[in-house]
């Protein structure tokens, strides 16, 4: 279900989280915003995390370099720009300045995909103790938003974090383990989540980072 909204600000944005609600334009140039509370929610479960061979040849290569809240506006502007298979977006202006505020906040954070020092891919979200609430990604080069969320995923295991909300579960995001979950379930795995105590890494030392994507591709391996 879906409720409108007659003012938003980067606050109610986080109380909002907390109860399990989350914002979304109706398109680019929509001028309301709308709180979203699906009876299904997306999730990624952070120990069932599905990372092949392949892609972590390319995460481990040099193809591409990868940060972490380096450049937040050029990563929101990357999700809200037209794609040929997704000529709209719900990331309005007012979507912008509110997760650009939160993120001044020390709340919303991004991961950024470089090649030759462009910027190519990346994905933003919003922590809150031990929950990260993914809101969208994008990707201008092969592979460069998966890179992104590879390097995230791992950030979150390695932070302590206990819960990756996808919000809804796409063809892209069921690849990596996303499932569905009820509404009641995801609120249970909230509360669980929302206040405990996790760290967000930005910087974790190389080789930890490399053994956690080894780790992460051991691990589906084995399943």
């Amino acid at each position: 279900m879906s409720r409108r909204s007659m003012e938003v600000t980067a606050d109610l944005v986080l109380r909002a989280y907390r109860h399990g609600l989350f914002p979304m334009a109706e398109g680019r140039s929509g001028g309301k915003l709308f709180w979203l509370d699906p009876v299904k929610r997306g999730v990624l479960p952070l120990h069932r995390f599905h990372l092949s061979r392949r892609l972590l040849r390319t995460v481990l290569s040099n193809q591409y370099q990868v940060t972490a809240d380096r450049n937040f506006a050029g990563t929101i502007a990357g999700c809200a720009t037209p794609l040929p298979d997704r000529m709209d977006t719900w990331i309005n202006p007012q979507i912008e300045r509110l997760f650009t505020e939160l993120f001044r906040m020390g709340y919303a954070h991004s991961v950024e995909t470089w090649r030759d020092g462009i910027l190519v891919g990346g994905l933003y979200g919003v922590a809150m103790g031990g929950a990260f609430f993914g809101e969208s990604m994008f990707s201008f080069a092969r592979d460069a938003s998966k890179v992104a969320l590879v390097h995230l995923v791992a950030r979150l295991r390695l932070g302590g974090f206990r819960l990756l909300d996808t919000q809804f579960v796409t063809d892209h995001l069921a690849q990596f383990g996303a499932e569905e979950i009820p509404r009641d379930s995801y609120k249970s795995q909230l509360a669980a989540s929302v206040d405990a105590h996790a760290i967000w890494l930005p910087e974790p030392e190389p080789e930890v980072l490399e053994a956690e994507f080894r780790h992460l591709a051991a691990s589906r391996s084995a399943q």
